[in-house]
């Protein structure tokens, strides 16, 4: 069973930075796509960026690229999301997600999705 645990959340001024970290564990596939998810009270959720485990360039949300980078760290299992230039619209709840797969090209399908973590309150005002 997947676990995926969600760190780093909090409340910034705009302009301001934040870094999440997910650490995964029980993995049962040696490949996979982690992603960042964001959900906003009223919307819906949508796919920030995602990143392959072996290395290939993560996949960003028109609304983050240029100022949010996705990153990992294998040997720690942990994915992390730096977050600069916050705005106000970047204020919901974020959540890592994953799925297992050997095609590095999905990591940007956003449906593909399994397993959740609980998510952590980012506040951008």
């Amino acid at each position: 069973h997947v676990q995926l645990v969600e760190s780093g959340g909090g409340s910034v001024q705009a302009g301001g930075s934040l870094r999440l970290s997910c650490a995964a564990s029980g993995y049962t596939y040696n490949r996979n796509c982690m992603a960042w998810f964001r959900q906003a009270p009223g919307k819906e959720r949508e796919g920030v960026a995602g990143i392959y485990s072996e290395g290939s360039a993560p996949d960003y949300a028109d609304s983050v690229k240029g100022r949010f980078t996705n990153s990992q760290d294998n040997a720690k299992n942990t994915v992390f999301l730096q977050m600069d230039s916050l705005k106000p619209e970047d204020t919901a709840m974020y959540y890592c997600a994953a799925f297992g797969t050997v095609r590095s090209y999905l990591c940007g399908s956003w449906s593909r999705y399994r397993d959740w973590g609980q998510g952590t309150q980012v506040t951008g005002s």
